[in-house]
Order: C-alpha cells, then sequence, then structure tokens
C-alpha cells in the first residue's frame, strides 16, 4: 500500500488536518473535538502562537486516505529561553491505528525539516498549547485541553524513534465536607497572613491580561519545558474561555499591593463534549482546569492552598461534585503535595517524549 507524506498548505487542506483528530477520536464514548478555530489560524500562520514560530504541518496517507498528523515547530521563544537553540518539537500528533509505516516515514520527513532548522532532537506531547500523553486512563473523559490518546500511540511514538522523557500525574479530588472545611480553613488562613485573592473578574481587562502574562511567567520561568506566554495569547485564550465563567474562577493572590501568585481555572464544560449514543458524562468526568503558580518570595506560606480552595469553593457552589487539580511532574513534589493537602488523588499518568537525531 503506497505510503505519502504531504504538507498541506491551502486553508481545504489544513482544515483536514486539523480535523483528522476527530476521525481518530470518533470511537471514544466520550470526546473532546477539534478546536478548529483556534488551531487553524496556527496553521495559517495567523496567530498570535505563531510569534517567534515556524510551524509545518505533515499528512500521512495511504491509498489517498490520511491516516495520520503532525505539526513540526521550531519554537525560537521556547529555545531563547531555555538557552538552547537545537530541540524542536513534534505536535497535533495523531493516527489511526495499523499505521506504523506510515508514522514513521512521516516522523523521520518531520525531523529531517527540524534538522534542517538546526534542531538536534524532537519533544513530542508537550509544548505550544500541547499536554503529555495519556499511559492508562483512556477512556475517562480528562478536563479540558488534557490528551485522551488511545493505548497505542505509544508504540507508534517508540517505533518512529522517541523516548519517554517526562512523566505526569493527573489529580483528582471527590468533593466531600470535609475537604470544604479544609478549603475554608485554607482561605481564612491566608487571609489572617495578610493575603488578598482577586479574580481576575474584578480587574480591568488590559491591565489583568498583561499582570496575568508578567506573573504567570515568572511562577514558571523554570518549570521543565513551558515558554513565556505572551500577552497577545493571554488575550486570545482568555476571550475564547471568558463565557466558561473562567474570570470568576481565575485569581491572583496579593499581598498589600503586590501580586505574589496566580490561578488559572477554567470550569468545567462537559456539556460540549462530544458522546456516542448511550454514553453519558459522568459526574467525575465533570472537571475544571487549572494551573498554579506563586512568585518565590511567597512559596510555602499557603498561598497556593489559599488560590485553589477559592476557586475550588466557588465550583461547588456552582454545582461541580469533583475539581481537578491537573497536570503535575513526576517530581515536581511541591506541588504534588499541594494537590494530596487539597485532597487530591492521582487519577491518570502521562509522558512525554523526546527523539534524539544523533542516537
Amino acid at each position: 500500500m503506497p505510503i505519502t507524506i504531504e504538507t498541506p498548505q491551502d486553508e481545504d487542506a489544513l482544515t483536514e488536518f486539523v480535523l483528522f483528530h476527530d476521525d481518530v477520536y470518533r470511537e471514544h464514548g466520550a470526546r473532546w473535538a477539534a478546536v478548529v478555530p483556534l488551531e487553524l489560524p496556527i496553521l495559517k500562520g495567523e496567530s498570535p502562537f505563531n510569534q517567534g514560530r515556524r510551524v509545518r504541518p505533515f499528512l500521512a496517507r495511504q491509498n489517498g486516505r490520511t491516516v495520520a498528523r503532525v505539526a513540526a515547530v521550531i519554537d525560537e521563544r521556547y529555545q531563547k529561553h531555555w538557552n538552547d537553540p537545537t530541540l524542536g518539537h513534534t505536535l497535533m500528533f495523531e493516527a489511526l491505528p495499523g499505521t506504523r509505516e506510515a508514522v514513521r516515514s512521516m516522523m523521520d520527513e518531520a525531523c529531517e525539516w527540524l534538522a534542517s532548522q538546526g534542531a538536534e532532537a524532537a519533544r513530542a506531547g508537550f509544548g505550544m498549547l500541547e499536554f503529555p500523553f495519556v499511559v492508562d486512563a483512556y477512556e475517562a473523559l480528562p478536563p479540558p485541553f488534557v490528551k485522551q490518546n488511545p493505548p497505542y500511540y505509544h508504540c507508534l511514538l517508540k517505533d518512529a524513534g522517541y523516548e519517554s522523557e517526562k512523566g505526569w500525574v493527573d489529580y483528582k479530588i471527590r468533593v466531600r465536607p470535609e475537604l470544604v472545611e479544609r478549603w475554608e480553613s485554607a482561605l481564612e488562613a491566608a487571609r489572617r497572613a495578610g493575603y488578598t485573592i482577586v479574580p481576575l473578574a474584578q480587574i480591568e481587562r488590559g491591565k489583568r491580561n498583561r499582570l496575568f502574562a508578567d506573573v504567570w511567567n515568572e511562577c514558571f520561568a523554570k518549570h521543565w519545558g513551558i515558554y513565556p506566554f505572551s500577552v497577545e495569547e493571554v488575550d486570545l485564550l482568555f476571550a475564547s474561555m471568558e463565557p466558561t465563567g473562567l474570570l470568576g474562577t481565575s485569581l491572583f493572590a496579593y499581598q498589600d499591593e503586590e501580586p505574589v501568585g496566580v490561578l488559572w481555572v477554567m470550569p468545567e464544560i462537559s456539556m460540549t463534549a462530544a458522546t456516542a449514543a448511550g454514553r453519558e458524562v459522568r459526574d467525575d468526568e465533570k472537571l475544571n482546569f487549572l494551573g498554579i503558580g506563586v512568585r518565590a518570595p511567597a512559596r510555602g506560606r499557603g498561598v497556593n492552598l489559599a488560590m485553589a480552595a477559592y476557586s475550588y469553593l466557588e465550583l461547588v457552589r456552582r454545582g461541580q461534585t469533583h475539581v481537578s487539580y491537573t497536570l503535575v511532574l513526576d517530581d515536581n513534589w511541591p506541588s504534588r503535595r499541594t494537590g494530596e493537602k487539597l485532597g487530591g488523588e492521582v487519577c491518570a499518568n502521562y509522558l512525554v517524549y523526546r527523539r534524539n537525531f544523533r542516537r
């Protein structure tokens, strides 16, 4: 069966690239659909996420049918931040089952292009807007943005020359009275210590988005694999998420007039998930997305617990019976302990992969 590798360029071909995601996941009982308004402009080079990035998409076809896709990315902002001009990214990877040869050919071409741009390795499963590959919880609907890949992806990636690079865990919390009391206590303790919680909704748009980018980037400056957000990226993401109620659950923590922590929480949007006939989204799948950061001088003082507690209490008020602490690096024990103190338990495991060109 002939295999061809193409680089889609016109809008129809790039739209096919984006929607191929839904072809792969169509058999999932509950799944997130492709986000065309966010992803298509990136592929067309018309998004704030294109600033400082070179993106080249690849499609693998077998007998004329699309069977796999990937976007090779040179992220100059990442390279500058980490002083690592040798790392490229292979993102948006999706593939049908039984496509070993097609995936190998496609990844070879993607990595050859990255090498032509100066890269010596490619990361898969983390970068730009992408999260790692799940290794166990394949059927459960994860929090928004988190991957729900099929189990065969790991074999396809390994056959295409990738190695396991970094592990992650996901935390889920079942709301119960003793935890609500714990969250209320954590919030009150922070208030007594002089910290103030301010939801984004209470801050003027232009100021809050720039402040969010500044504080977020400082908090995550040394976090593995993360690049600095631009204000334009924050503007785009918040504009798209604002209808979910994000501005009431995302917030800053202040000490006097100084912001010392930031929390990004998007409430659950399971009503937008695609489901198979007879498949209902369970209560423990109706989960928020959470990202949390505390500036170095305020770490270890309960600010993280207070910020998460504020948001969780608001989510409970809105009717959520389960909440998510979302993804944490395996070796990020300060953050993992925060998740545990909030009542979280590990519910899934994830991996990031890397292909070294000089292996």
